[in-house]
């Protein structure tokens, strides 16, 4: 969900999401992705911002309860976007696009802590969104992860 931006802030975050996940250095990410989050202000700093940062901050969390204060603070964070402030980055998504990854990743979180009928409630709404993705490889992630999920808490 950091895709190449003129943001410097998205660029910092999606530098963060390359450490993670391009070369598994999730100790890097993390210390990145914390020092991101007090230069914008935590809680208190643009939405798409605190979004983008908390959603993949939620990534590198080692407890499951970590991680569903992140997913969290994305979720309440999407909240307050609109499409033109995500436009505004060159994130080639709407912000109801947004929303089937935050939601399946609060399933996730709530499934690790055993809260299935929070976890199913979340896929739900995971499912619920899916329309707004398209056929590319983020909506194909998406889509396989919804999958996995729901195998999981069948």
């Amino acid at each position: 969900m950091t895709p190449v931006t003129t943001d410097p802030t998205m660029a910092r975050i999606a530098e963060g999401v390359q450490l993670h996940h391009g070369r598994g250095q999730r100790d890097a990410a993390r210390e990145l992705f914390a020092r991101v989050w007090d230069e914008i202000g935590g809680d208190q700093g643009d939405p798409l911002h605190v979004c983008v940062l908390a959603h993949s901050m939620a990534d590198v969390q080692d407890d499951a309860r970590k991680e569903l204060l992140w997913d969290q603070r994305a979720l309440a964070a999407a909240d307050l976007l609109t499409d033109d402030r995500v436009a505004e980055t060159g994130v080639p998504l709407t912000r109801a696009a947004l929303y089937p990854s935050l939601h399946l990743n609060m399933a996730d979180c709530y499934r690790k802590l055993g809260d299935l009928p929070r976890a199913r409630e979340h896929l739900e709404q995971a499912r619920d969104g899916i329309g707004a993705l398209g056929d590319d490889d983020y909506g194909r992630l998406i889509r396989s992860g919804l999958d996995r999920l729901t195998e999981l808490l069948a």
